[in-house]
């Protein structure tokens, strides 16, 4: 089945950690856990309740299914290899899901419902347009064994589509930035360049800074010496003065 919707797969790299997509914004999330409640509600209203082993595939393909989206996403933030993976094995577990509810209709000689149907393209604008579990849940109770078969078989498809082309932006990201070794060495050159670019910066300046100073000591000479040249100066002309005093008071007394 064509499906029409878009994913907003934009991811950004700071240091070596990932910042990925919230996985609760991910629309084809949204769709697995959906399709999980509604499995469990399928499984529980039309197959046995005991001896009957598709019950428990369905039901655990539909939550490993969303819940490996929730793992990789998490994991994703470290490793872009374990989100490919994760990812992957959910894609795998929609399509045993996909293949259950497929088997059950053709098993019980009830329709895969097709374009030509009329029943088709409605169901398919419900399920394109409708992502959360308050959107379905009210029919669980209420469609046939074939309606919500075809919803769930549905659901599957849009979900393999949608993943399909986030795994692919995915591929691309990783190409272009590597995993996780790739930018921890990044990282890593990224902090000795800026180290190696601080040091060659201080080896320029400090020749700068040492010629500033020598001029400083200088200066500082300079004035010294034009001070000790006034002291004596000063003290010179203090003793000549103190020795004229003397003179003169001595040629008084007399």
């Amino acid at each position: 089945m064509k499906q029409g919707e878009q994913q907003d797969t934009k991811s950004e790299t700071t240091g070596f950690f990932r910042q990925v997509t919230n996985w609760k914004e991910l629309r084809f999330y949204q769709k697995t856990d959906v399709l999980y409640q509604l499995t469990y509600v399928f499984c529980e209203r039309f197959l046995p309740k005991y001896g009957d082993r598709t019950v428990d595939q369905m039901v655990q393909a539909a939550r490993s299914g969303k819940q490996n989206i929730v793992e990789g996403a998490e994991d994703g933030k470290m490793s872009n290899e374990m989100e490919l993976k994760l990812l992957n094995v959910a894609r795998g577990s929609i399509s045993e899901l996909r293949q259950d509810f497929g088997d059950y209709l053709k098993s019980r000689h009830l329709s895969i419902w097709k374009p030509a149907d009329k029943r088709f393209q409605p169901m398919q604008e419900f399920t394109k347009t409708h992502n959360t579990l308050e959107d379905y849940e009210p029919y669980f109770q209420k469609w046939t064994a074939e309606e919500m078969a075809n919803v769930g078989l549905t659901l599957c498809y849009q979900v393999d589509v949608m993943m399909n082309r986030y795994l692919k932006t995915m591929e691309q990201t990783f190409i272009k930035e590597g995993g996780v070794k790739e930018r921890m060495h990044k990282a890593r050159s990224n902090y000795r360049n800026k180290q190696d670019d601080r040091l060659a910066e201080l080896e320029r300046i400090v020749p700068l800074l040492q010629q500033q100073l020598s001029a400083a000591k200088e200066e500082v000479a300079k004035w010294k010496n034009a001070y000790e040249n006034l002291k004596q100066r000063a003290v010179k002309a203090y003793n000549l003065q103190q020795k004229e005093i003397n003179e003169l008071t001595k040629r008084l007394e007399k």
